[in-house]
């Protein structure tokens, strides 16, 4: 195994923690019997590019695709 997957395989494994960690921590999109009576419409509902579970859906997005980058790369090297 040269360095070059010795480094690969450690951000690859770093890529997947951080995907698991930020799926973790997000909010559920459960809205129950509110989302029937239309309730789940507020203030906060309309600025969520600007929340916490924004980020945190970036940052798996992110994470995803370095992920895959790195498994191809690595195919395509080995």
């Amino acid at each position: 195994m040269g360095v070059v997957n010795v480094l690969l395989s450690i951000v690859l494994i770093l890529a997947c923690l951080f995907m698991i960690v930020t799926v973790l921590l997000q909010s559920s999109n459960a809205k129950g019997l509110g989302a029937v009576a239309g309730q789940m419409e507020s203030y906060f509902s309309k600025n969520k590019a600007k929340t916490i579970d924004a980020k945190l859906a970036l940052g798996t997005k992110i994470a995803a695709a370095v992920f895959v980058v790195i498994a191809l790369l690595m195919l395509v090297l080995n």
